[in-house]
């Protein structure tokens, strides 16, 4: 397995966490005072009026990552969650992507099984990004967005901002994680474990500029059944799905591994 060299997940020793969060427990109470409001809050009400996207960092020059995903391949066999758990080995029970099985009532007929991949969309307009206090969460050039974890205090208010339900706190390290497009994979040329594990073949990632890539290359071909989740929140995600039906386009939420969804 790969060393994990990305600053943007190591974390400090427990000891130093801990003064640190305290030493900005003011500055947290001090960003609360200017609009945000509690962890608890609806995550529209995250967004400051007014603010905008910080400058990104950078990152693979001229590149920017994307993801598609074909539901007609995926099965549902958990080895894209199981690969991203060896990768980057989050806490027992919490996971960075994961494939979420969805049962659909449809009325007079029998119930439809429904397997969706789930994971950080890497938005073109990441609103997890301008709520954070310090500046922890970040996205560079390329469009992967990322957590410093020395820098993130474990406020979790990009876990509410996020509409897709892709952030945690991670229960070790107390800090915001997520899926990352393994990036410390990609610089050195290879590719995400959930995209190298996968059966059927379901995931592709690639770089959105190059027209030559295979992703440019399918989403071309299928231009006219591409999808988006939530596309209403206006945050320009970048994991495309096909197949993706037209119930699942709006309303799914949570991390549920089983969920009714009535179709309409």
């Amino acid at each position: 397995m790969p060393e994990n060299s990305s600053p943007a997940r190591h974390s400090a020793p427990p000891a130093v966490q801990q003064a640190k969060r305290t030493f900005l427990q003011d500055l947290v109470g001090l960003a609360t005072a200017f609009g945000l409001t509690a962890a608890s809050a609806p995550a529209a009400a995250l967004t400051l009026p007014g603010t905008t996207q910080p400058p990104r960092r950078p990152g693979l020059e001229g590149k920017r990552f994307g993801m598609l995903v074909d539901l007609r391949k995926c099965i549902g066999c958990q080895a894209c969650t199981v690969s991203c758990s060896v990768e980057n080995m989050p806490p027992i029970g919490q996971f960075r992507t994961t494939v979420l099985q969805y049962e659909v009532d449809r009325p007079n007929q029998p119930p439809a099984m429904v397997s969706l991949p789930r994971l950080c969309n890497h938005c073109e307009e990441p609103p997890c990004i301008p709520v954070c206090p310090v500046q922890a969460t970040f996205q560079r050039t390329d469009g992967i967005v990322l957590v410093d974890n020395e820098r993130c205090v474990g406020c979790g208010y990009c876990v509410q901002a996020c509409p897709y339900d892709a952030r945690f706190i991670n229960h070790e390290t107390q800090t915001a994680d997520k899926c990352t497009f393994c990036e410390h994979r990609l610089e050195v040329g290879l590719l995400p474990a959930c995209v190298e594990s996968c059966v059927g073949g379901a995931r592709v990632i690639g770089d959105l500029n190059d027209q030559g890539s295979e992703i440019h290359r399918r989403m071309a071909e299928h231009q006219d059944e591409i999808k988006v989740l939530k596309p209403d929140m206006k945050t320009a995600p970048r994991v495309f799905y096909i197949g993706l039906p037209d119930e699942f386009v709006n309303g799914v939420d949570g991390q549920a591994s089983v969920r009714l969804l009535a179709e309409h």
